[in-house]
């Protein structure tokens, strides 16, 4: 068994998967023991297979031949796993430190079952990546009134916690997350209704009934956080199914 398997879903964003893939073999000491896949749910050939040469026994390839989506994307290597532990990691991180020892180490000491880090963006900032149970109205208003409602925005995205100590997360943002592999395996991975969109928010859900998702201060990761659904129509229309989903699975909680 090894130390640490790392998922990544890729979909035609080679260069990032790419510059992802090389953080995590920099910055994650060699001692850890690791192996990281790559699965592929691109529908055009690339370069990515020529990654495996580069790290031999610790990089699979997997090209899914179709758009699988996020959650079932990462749900493919449910039955390869034989790690102690399990990483969920997007294609748009970069790792500055070795944030997999850190966070494994405060998985360890805490008995939390997931830890996520400090996600910043590429100045450094601290990224809005952490919420309180989710809303009908915080939805609306992340969706369709962004740029009103700060007050209860600041609220939802937990601006009031004190960011330099653990606390748990509700809802922490699916972009990095380390957990037991058991655990992972034991819920099944993300639940696969999901297409796109709120297959995070769903497993914290699941999570949190245990001993919770928790945010750890020790360990920053750049994350670039594209929002491609405030942009693109067609995306922000999968988003809005997926929400619709999620909230007829745990309940219309308006406010």
């Amino acid at each position: 068994m090894i130390d640490i398997s790392i998922a990544i879903v890729a979909f035609h964003n080679e260069e990032d998967v790419e510059n992802a893939v090389c953080s995590i073999m920099e910055h994650t000491a060699d001692v850890v023991s690791k192996k990281i896949y790559i699965i592929d749910n691109s529908i055009e050939p690339n370069g990515l297979a020529g990654l495996e040469g580069r790290w031999p026994g610790q990089l699979e390839y997997l090209p899914t031949g179709e758009n699988l989506g996020f959650g079932r994307g990462h749900n493919y290597v449910l039955e390869r796993l034989d790690s102690k532990y399990h990483a969920i990691v997007n294609p748009d991180i970069l790792l500055i430190e070795d944030s997999l020892s850190i966070l494994m180490d405060f998985l360890e000491k805490t008995g939390a079952d997931v830890a996520v880090p400090r996600l910043i963006n590429e100045e450094g900032k601290l990224q809005e990546a952490y919420r309180r149970d989710l809303t009908v109205l915080d939805m609306g208003i992340r969706m369709f009134f962004e740029s009103h409602f700060k007050k209860r925005q600041a609220y939802h995205t937990m601006q009031d916690m004190d960011y330099g100590k653990p606390f748990q997360v509700p809802f922490a943002q699916g972009s990095f997350m380390v957990m037991p592999s058991r655990l992972f395996w034991k819920l099944g991975g993300f639940d696969e209704r999901y297409f796109m969109y709120m297959e995070d928010a769903d497993f914290c859900q699941k999570v949190n009934f245990f001993n919770g998702v928790w945010y750890c201060p020790d360990t920053s990761v750049i994350h670039k956080w594209e929002r491609g659904s405030h942009k693109d129509k067609n995306l922000r229309k999968v988003h809005i199914r997926s929400m619709v989903d999620y909230f007829q699975k745990w309940g219309w909680k308006l406010w």
